[in-house]
């Protein structure tokens, strides 16, 4: 399995961006992993306040990035002082997302981690637009923080549709958190469900298809599990029917996880996570971090 070892921490500078940073520099300690700061000066609202206001200094720019740079030479010292790792401190101008993808192809980092809210960059990240575009033009996994760290991973969802994507998800969270408890979760509707109902179909045989299709996810869990190098009882399986977001995020709580663990695409359930409205209900409702895996 590939291992991480290689952050990248992008950061606006706020609090939860910092909450980003102290979760990266505490796994860079445990992983002996390497640790780089990147603060990206967007270069956008610049010229919209040069065109309105024609005084602005020609240095502001410079300036800018100075006073990012010092704050994230600060937060460095803060980091070592207190997880024992060194970070490099990076500042960079230009489009956020063009950027934030040059510098970590650049570098090869193997995850970069973001608060899931903040007042520039990662704010414009998830609520926007831009995620969209982060998530369809990220070259590398994305690790999104919204909580304080507390200690290591300690148990992670892990949902799955068995497309391509599913393999390398189950591989990044083991990669991630290779001593958590790994629960994998597979949501499913019977195909033509409503329907059947209507053409008066037996409930029974409904009841049928829906105990086929997890007795058929149970067994597809097993088989990713061993394809992923894993032992059959290495991960808890659950299998529900109904809505992907709903069981998401209340099986999150009731399982008491603290990482969701996503593949980048999928068919159904993880595609539409990651590029409709189930992306911001699981991002706004979830109380853990959330790792989409590419």
């Amino acid at each position: 399995m590939s291992r991480i070892k290689r952050l990248l921490i992008a950061t606006d500078l706020s609090t939860p961006a910092r909450h980003a940073a102290e979760r990266a520099a505490l796994f860079a300690g445990d992983v002996a992993g390497t640790l780089d700061l990147l603060h990206v000066v967007a270069t956008a609202p610049l010229d919209k306040l040069r065109r309105l206001v024609r005084e602005i200094p020609a240095e502001a720019e410079q300036r800018l990035v100075d006073a990012a740079r010092e704050e994230l030479r600060q937060l460095a010292e803060s980091l070592s002082s207190r997880y024992g790792v060194t970070a490099g401190v990076h500042v960079v101008s230009g489009a956020v997302v063009r950027r934030l993808n040059e510098e970590a192809d650049a570098r090869e980092a193997d995850l970069i981690v973001l608060g899931a809210r903040g007042a520039g960059l990662v704010q414009t990240l998830l609520l926007g637009s831009t995620a969209e575009k982060m998530v369809s033009r990220a070259t590398r996994p994305l690790l999104v923080v919204k909580q304080p760290p507390r200690g290591s991973y300690r148990r992670l969802l892990v949902p799955v549709d068995f497309s391509p994507a599913s393999l390398p998800a189950l591989r990044r969270a083991h990669a991630v958190a290779p001593e958590a408890e790994l629960i994998l979760l597979h949501a499913f509707d019977v195909p033509f469900e409503g329907k059947l109902r209507l053409a008066g179909v037996p409930e029974e045989t409904v009841d049928f298809y829906r105990a086929a299709a997890k007795e058929e996810a149970m067994q597809k869990m097993g088989e990713l599990l061993a394809a992923a190098g894993l032992e059959p009882q290495s991960a808890r399986r659950l299998v529900l029917h109904g809505d992907p977001w709903r069981n998401i995020v209340e099986q999150e709580r009731e399982q008491d996880c603290d990482l969701i663990v996503m593949g980048r695409r999928g068919e159904g359930m993880l595609e539409e996570f990651l590029l409709g409205s189930v992306t911001k209900r699981v991002l706004t409702d979830c109380h853990g971090d959330v790792l989409v895996s590419v």
